[in-house]
């Protein structure tokens, strides 16, 4: 059995946008995020995310594959 599966999240790119993400080391007080956009690239698929933190707004572009990071992102609002 491969435990470098048990640290990831499952992420269908195509339910990304609006989806909701606890940051597992919280920084400035955010915690809580929220996908407000996703961006494709020359081929269609997605790229990239900007992250909206809940409580201060400030939003910030990610690689959306740093959100399977169980280390760093739990899936929805804990």
């Amino acid at each position: 059995m491969n435990s470098g599966a048990n640290n990831k999240n499952i992420i269908n790119p195509k339910h990304l946008l609006h989806s909701k993400w606890t940051a597992t080391e919280p920084k400035n007080q955010e915690q809580h995020f929220i996908v407000t956009r996703t961006q494709l690239n020359k081929k269609g698929l997605v790229s990239q995310c900007t992250l909206q933190a809940i409580k201060t707004q400030r939003e910030f572009m990610l690689d959306w594959q740093q959100l399977k990071d169980r280390k760093l992102w739990l899936p929805g609002w804990l």
